[in-house]
């Protein structure tokens, strides 16, 4: 037979899963709250991500090419002759050492 203590025991034990049960039932509904805005928020991500990679596309097909440099142009444009070679005098100064000395 059962006693008195022993049906107490049983109550509380009932009692501590049930409260187990509600707190465990809260989580769930908690989760798939998160989980809801979580597919919402994934679904604007992929739309904007599909929208910039449009416009990423959109931007680069009308992007104008710069004309390629005429190479053989730049080649045959005439440079400055380069300075005649220094002048040495009968000693075998130049003339600026010459003007330097004297200065």
């Amino acid at each position: 037979m059962a006693t008195i203590s022993s049906v107490n025991s049983l109550k509380i034990a009932i009692a501590l899963a049930e409260r187990q049960v509600q707190r465990d039932q809260s989580q769930v509904q908690e989760d798939a709250s998160r989980l809801d805005q979580s597919q919402n928020q994934l679904v604007r991500d992929q739309r904007q991500l599909n929208s910039a990679q449009e416009q990423g596309r959109t931007a680069q097909s009308s992007v104008v090419k710069a004309p390629q440099p005429n190479l053989d142009a730049a080649i045959d444009t005439k440079v400055a002759p380069a300075p005649a070679k220094v002048q040495l005098n009968a000693q075998g100064q130049t003339i600026g050492k010459l003007i330097n000395i004297t200065a």
